[in-house]
Formats: C-alpha cells, sequence, structure tokens
C-alpha cells in the first residue's frame, strides 16, 4: 500500500477534480503492476495496473487506495476490470467519501465473491485528498492559509510592504503547494500593494490554479499583473468604481457576493466547490485573513516563520475583534513542523 501510496502522489498536481489514486497488483508476494489516476478523463489507477499486469492479474492480491469506482463517468467502472480480471484479493485503504457511490464498489467486489480489506493505511491516503473528501461531504473546498511572518508575528509593514520577509527556501516550498491546490485566493489589498502574479512557476507540468481576487468594491487597478493571468475570478460585492464593463473587456469573470457590502466568503467557497475545486491555498493579508478564521472557513494553517523582527507598528497575521475573555480564543492543533532553509514553517488544524 506504502508504493500505491507513493504513486497515487505522482499525481498531485495534475488530477484534479478527480481524487489521487495509486495501485499494485502483487502476484506471488512479486508486484507485476503498477497505476496511477494521471488526469481526470484518463485511465483510473487499476486500469492501468491490470493493463501492466497482464495474465498475472488472476488470483492477484490488489492495493488501491480509494475504493474502486462502480459507476460509468468518463471512464468505464474499475470495479468491472477487477471482477473480469478475475483478483483474489482487494486492500482498499479509504472508502470512497461521494455519498452517492460510497461502499457501492466494495459491495460488487464481495458479490463475486473477491475479498476486501478495508483501512489499510486510511489516514495516509485521506490527507492526500482532503479536498475531495471536503468537497463530496461538505460540499466545500479544504481550506489552507498561507502565512509568511516575522518572529513577532507581522506580516508586512505598516505600509503594506512585504516582500520579502521569508528566504528561498519557504518561497519554493510555498510553489509546491499552490500546485498543489486548485484555487489560490487574494484580496484587493494583497493585489494593489505586492501586485503578485499568485502563478506556478517551479513546476512545469503542473497546471494553472483558478486565481480569485475578493474585491468588494472593484478597487482593482486595470494595470494589475494579475489580470494577464488565466484562469481569474473576481469576487465583488458592488461596483462602486464602475469597472465592471472595463474587467469584462478583458475577458475577466467577475461574480457578485454581496454580503451587507462585504463578499459573501461562504458562497465564495460554495461557488468554488461547484467548479469542482477540491483544495483552495489563501495568500492573503490580515484584512482577508481574519475574514475567513472569523467565518470559520479555515481548515489549516500554514505559517512561515522568518528570523527577523518588524516592530509593534507592522501589519498582524489577522484582523479580529478584540477578545475580552481567553474563553473566545480560536484552539489549533499543530499538524507537523520543519526547518525550510532558514524559515520555520508549522502547520496548525483547525475546526
Amino acid at each position: 500500500m506504502s508504493e500505491a501510496l507513493r504513486l497515487a502522489e505522482k499525481a498531485l498536481f495534475t488530477t484534479s477534480p478527480n481524487p489521487r489514486v495509486g495501485c499494485v497488483i502483487v502476484q506471488d508476494n512479486e508486484i507485476v503492476g503498477r497505476g496511477f489516476h494521471e488526469k481526470a478523463g484518463e485511465s483510473h489507477a487499476e486500469v492501468i495496473a491490470l493493463k501492466e499486469a497482464g495474465s498475472q492479474s488472476e488470483g492477484s492480491d490488489v492495493y488501491v487506495t480509494l475504493e474502486p469506482c462502480s459507476h460509468k463517468g468518463k471512464t468505464p467502472p474499475c470495479v468491472d476490470a477487477l471482477i473480469k480480471a478475475k483478483v483474489k484479493k482487494v486492500f482498499i485503504a479509504m472508502q470512497d467519501p461521494n455519498p452517492i457511490v460510497s461502499g457501492q464498489g466494495i459491495q460488487k467486489l464481495k458479490d463475486a465473491h473477491i475479498e476486501v480489506e478495508l483501512g489499510v493505511m486510511e489516514a495516509q491516503a485521506q490527507s492526500l485528498n482532503m479536498g475531495f473528501i471536503s468537497r463530496m461531504t461538505k460540499q466545500l473546498p479544504y481550506v489552507r492559509a498561507k502565512l509568511a511572518v516575522s518572529l513577532d508575528g507581522k506580516t508586512a509593514l505598516y505600509n503594506g510592504k512585504s516582500q520579502w520577509i521569508t528566504g528561498d527556501a519557504a518561497r519554493a516550498d510555498v510553489q509546491y503547494w499552490r500546485a498543489s491546490s486548485c484555487a489560490i485566493i487574494t484580496g484587493i489589498g494583497t493585489v494593489v500593494h505586492d501586485n503578485p502574479k499568485l502563478s506556478v512557476r517551479l513546476y512545469e507540468h503542473a497546471r494553472q490554479p483558478l486565481r480569485v481576487v475578493v474585491d468588494s468594491e472593484l478597487n482593482i487597478p486595470l494595470e494589475a499583473d494579475i489580470l494577464h493571468e488565466k484562469p481569474l475570478l473576481i469576487a465583488y460585492a458592488n461596483d462602486k468604481q464602475k469597472k465592471l464593463p472595463q474587467l469584462k473587456a478583458l475577458g475577466v469573470e467577475c461574480i457578485q457576493l454581496d454580503d451587507s457590502g462585504k463578499v459573501d466568503l461562504t458562497s465564495l467557497l460554495k461557488e468554488l466547490a461547484k467548479r469542482e475545486v477540491n483544495e483552495v491555498w489563501i495568500e492573503a493579508g490580515e484584512g482577508l485573513n481574519g475574514a475567513f478564521l472569523k467565518a470559520n472557513l479555515i481548515d489549516e494553517l500554514m505559517i512561515y516563520y522568518a528570523p527577523v523582527i518588524l516592530g509593534s507598528e507592522a501589519k498582524g497575521m489577522f484582523t479580529l475583534p478584540a477578545y475580552e475573555n481567553l474563553e473566545n480564543k480560536i484552539t489549533t492543533t499543530l499538524l507537523d513542523h520543519r526547518w525550510v532553509g532558514q524559515d520555520l514553517r508549522m502547520r496548525f488544524k483547525l475546526k
């Protein structure tokens, strides 16, 4: 199963909106077939592994990271291919989180008198597909918020300048997480101060994620670099600046999600889920970070601590109301921590 998980990880940057799945076929304690699902519409992991194994599939043990599909989508059901190949036993890391089909593949295998063992390295398989699981079970993407901060918890100088707080290694690590995300959300403040493109640069075969700008009043400068990036979506509340016709003329998609003059962030995430976005990566300032945190819409914090101090007048991590009691504090669970060059990356789980 470890090998199947390793194979599934090969599609980290390409398989969205489908889950990342790997498969290994074993005959007489030797691997005779390997496969992973690379892109939506292409062959699934089990089919590729069966093809490689050929006649050795009969009587074999199959290790697959996700319950084999039992429905016909863009490709035929994998469970039918396994039954036809007359495999002996199927080890499955995790059940399909899609409530419409969950458990059906397992039942079909059992009905064909094929042994099934569920839950082998389940946690590792789930961590590969947190976004897909979230979209299937909650109709929301899995949301990670990235912050690059000083030792005193500051994300930018008082004037908004923030390039660069962290080092080269940390910024290269960010490229990995951008590439594995389906969408990157930023706020108008970051666009104005940093003029980012938010593109994936270090991974040749990675698809460019959807860039999403939260801009309540359409204050975005028409010369902003991000307007030339595709795909791009601007979420706004009202067109106070009368820029909507100009943005549409540039081919920019704009969606109105008004919540008392602010962008409705919950509706935005629901809209992204409808567009089959599994994982969201937020790169924003204290205002938008605080708004997402206050709305309880962040699943995970990714904080890069740099060995620098910016002082009390610099900008913080989250704009939140003043708490008078510690009972109001937001608690997190540390997932992992590691050095990335001279910076310390810490991952925290919320909710």
